[in-house]
């Protein structure tokens, strides 16, 4: 068994045979389909896609099942057609660290990109002894898998880079933000505010608080939906599948009273034994995989709102490098004044006429000294003015770099959104039109209970 820090990315080879063979379609427009784009074509903040990395996470098995160290890997698969692969369709097997150690490297390498959250290791299923049930597996493994929408890493587009790799692992549930960083961060903004903000940015700050409200909102209401729909706690009183069961079996007890109509009545129960089973399918294979979906993308945007406040940390630094700077270049401004002669430290201000009494009562008002001083601040406004250029070329090319992911991220969401209200609204429509159909024959049953008026 490996230690959890361990790299083990060198023990699985990045070829396999059994990896799933893609359909040979490659659509010419979307997120991480376009080759790359001419300049005359797009605006200066567009990605360039260089290429398409379409992957899949699949087969989760348990390794080492009868250890003390027995974990979860998957099969992580791909069709791409980047020159940096040295197939087309790369596979392997990973584990949850190896998920962890790519994540950490992409946040650490690529600071300006949205890198989607992990899903959260520590759940209750592994409390409760249960982190190796087929359904767990699978939970994890849809909050691992998705189709990759993004570009990859590229040595020309670095901002997208962390963004395209991940998509292989799939945005996943990662705890909010609690209470406490809710308030750290209203106290550090309190104090700490950019002044003089970006209007993009602001309106982008803006945009991703409305849509975590929309998600949160949404989030709420269909886990309350899910809940009493299917919450596997009869005692509840709100399970609606449970009641449905507990209806058939009602009725199926009617027929044994009422000899007449006994076999009408059982194809009625069994009806809504099926329109119960249906309901808790539905709940599985449509609601459970939305809400997923719906917190993925919650947790993604999170992931979005970190990276705009490190882009306005990035400003700060330059506004606040640029203060010292200035209040340097003042202390060194008064000392010239008061060697000149113009004893016009106190055109300074008060602060400067304060300082100088008390050079005075220490024995430190002579020139050689403020001469010496004035050396040393040189010194240290030359080191400043270059700390100040770099701080502006850093927020500069960092605002680029968000500017950039910003439309990886809007064209990520949007695709996301699609596919996910997609397969719910897919998934509603086979519930229903199942539902009908399991009415529909128990119809002509009921029509031909003969009654004697």
């Amino acid at each position: 068994m490996l230690n959890d820090d361990e790299d083990v990315f060198d023990s699985v080879t990045w070829e396999s045979p059994t990896a799933p063979v893609y359909a040979d379609h490659t659509p010419s427009t979307g997120p991480g389909y376009r080759q790359s784009i001419d300049s005359n074509e797009s605006g200066p903040h567009d990605p360039k896609w260089e290429g398409h990395l379409i992957t899949a996470v699949t087969d989760p098995q348990k390794e080492l099942a009868e250890t003390k160290d027995a974990y979860v890997s998957y099969l992580v698969s791909a069709k791409t057609n980047l020159p940096m692969f040295s197939t087309s369709n790369p596979s392997a097997r990973r584990r949850f660290q190896d998920f962890v150690f790519l994540r950490e490297h992409l946040v650490k390498d690529f600071p300006a990109c949205v890198v989607p959250p992990l899903p959260g290791k520590h759940r209750l299923e592994y409390l409760t002894g249960d982190r190796f049930s087929p359904e767990f597996m699978e939970r994890r493994r849809l909050e691992y898998v998705h189709t990759s929408l993004e570009p990859p890493l590229s040595n020309n587009v670095t901002g997208n880079a962390g963004a395209g790799l991940l998509r292989v692992l799939r945005m996943g549930p990662e705890p909010s933000p609690g209470i406490v960083d809710n308030i750290t961060d209203t106290l550090l903004n309190a104090f700490s505010r950019v002044r003089k903000p970006d209007e993009r940015f602001l309106d982008m700050r803006e945009g991703v608080d409305k849509f975590e409200d929309g998600l949160v909102l949404s989030e709420r209401l269909w886990t309350r939906v899910r809940n009493r729909t299917t919450d596997g706690n009869p005692e509840s009183g709100e399970d609606l599948t449970a009641d449905y069961h507990d209806m058939a079996v009602a009725v199926q007890g009617l027929g044994f009273l009422e000899s007449g109509i006994t076999d009408p009545l059982n194809h009625f129960s069994n009806t809504l034994l099926e329109f119960s089973a249906l309901l808790r399918h539905t709940t599985q294979t449509t609601t459970d995989p939305f809400l997923i979906q719906l917190h993925s993308l919650l947790t993604y945007s999170h992931a979005n709102r970190a990276v705009l406040k490190l882009r306005d940390q990035k400003q700060l630094d330059f506004e606040e490098l640029s203060d010292y700077l200035s209040g340097v270049s003042a202390e060194r401004d008064r000392l010239a004044a008061i060697i000149n002669g113009h004893a016009g430290s106190s055109g300074l201000g008060l602060g400067s006429y304060l300082k100088d009494r008390v050079d005075a009562i220490r024995g430190a008002d002579d020139d050689r000294s403020r001469v010496e001083k004035m050396k040393k601040l040189d010194v240290k406004i030359k080191e400043l003015q270059d700390a100040v250029t770099t701080a502006h070329e850093t927020s500069d090319a960092f605002s680029d770099e968000t500017l950039r992911e910003q439309h990886v991220f809007q064209r990520a969401k949007e695709a996301e959104m699609k596919e996910m209200l997609g397969n719910f609204a897919d998934g509603q429509i086979e519930f229903y039109k199942a539902a009908m159909e399991e009415w529909d024959r128990i119809i002509p049953v009921i029509q031909r209970i003969h009654v004697d008026v």
